[in-house]
């Protein structure tokens, strides 16, 4: 069994073969090849590979699935002084499922 650690987004995860993971929206044109070369962790039955910054030699390829709008909500009130503020956004996040992890 295959196991890596890879970094996106400016976080981390721990990720195997048909694994799905919530990541950060990347750019459109990345949508048909996603592979991942920032790996920092590899390991499967024979070897274990850890790097200090990124290994060379390990990429994971993933397929896109589907896109998620995740809404969130801010409100600000304050008693006795008729203020209320009500802002919000809406983060899009992608999932995507972890199709192979290769080692060069």
């Amino acid at each position: 069994m295959k196991i890596a650690v890879i970094k996106t987004g400016g976080k981390q995860y721990l990720v195997e073969k048909d694994k799905k993971i919530e990541i950060d929206k990347l750019s459109d044109d990345l949508k048909n090849n996603l592979v991942f070369k920032d790996v920092l962790l590899y390991a499967d039955d024979n070897q274990f590979l850890i790097g200090s910054q990124c290994l060379n030699k390990v990429e994971v390829k993933a397929k896109f699935l589907r896109e998620k709008k995740n809404k969130t909500l801010v409100l600000k009130y304050r008693p006795k002084t008729r203020y209320r503020k009500k802002k919000g956004y809406k983060k899009i996040t992608w999932i995507v499922s972890i199709e192979d992890i290769n080692l060069k």
